[in-house]
């Protein structure tokens, strides 16, 4: 901390490049409640988002070799969750391919299990929050990334257009489709 303050990201970021494990620590802690919760959204389940969220620190202080301390820290550690996002994505796909594999070879049935009724308030809304996570989950990276970027992180359109290399314009496109996917899905009216 200096005497006006915090110290900014980018000089703790350059000591921690320099091996200065007590300085990522501080990154670390200002910024894991703000990646969990992009995280969170993006793979659907916590304690998926947790691993997620340990596997993008380790990338960050692995990669710290590559950051360029006159750049802004914030963007570059979002790409690197952005990243282990789209890692986990990829290899859950794989996953799925072959457990249907698996599951048709066997010939082994899965039945969903019903939800409970429940007519307590919170558990409506937990049920709701959960719903809409799997919903944000199951879209495609195309149309998630923009809307977690911008809701979950809370960059402006011209900030995610940046991070997806790509025009505010295209933001403002996917948004709008992805909204309509989820209103779709969730079975919510336009609005």
């Amino acid at each position: 901390m200096t005497a006006t303050g915090p110290e900014r990201d980018e000089d703790v970021a350059a000591r921690a490049k320099l091996g200065d494990r007590q300085s990522f620590d501080i990154l670390v802690q200002r910024h894991s409640e703000n990646l969990y919760r992009f995280i969170r959204r993006y793979v659907g389940q916590p304690d998926d988002a947790y691993d997620v969220l340990q596997n993008c620190f380790v990338s960050a202080w692995m990669g710290l070799s590559r950051y360029d301390p006159a750049r802004p820290f914030l963007p570059w550690l979002r790409t690197v969750a952005l990243n282990k996002c789209r890692d986990f994505g990829r290899r859950r796909t794989v996953r799925r391919v072959f457990l249907r594999a698996f599951l048709a070879e066997t010939e082994v049935q899965i039945q969903p299990v019903a939800p409970a009724e429940n007519d307590d308030a919170e558990a409506t809304y937990a049920e709701r929050l959960t719903r809409l996570d799997h919903a944000i989950a199951a879209l495609a990276a195309f149309y998630k990334e923009p809307l977690l970027l911008t809701t979950v992180s809370g960059l402006s359109q011209l900030e995610a257009a940046e991070l997806l290399k790509t025009t505010p314009k295209a933001i403002e496109m996917r948004l709008y489709r992805a909204r309509r996917k989820l209103r779709a899905t969730l079975g919510t009216p336009e609005g």
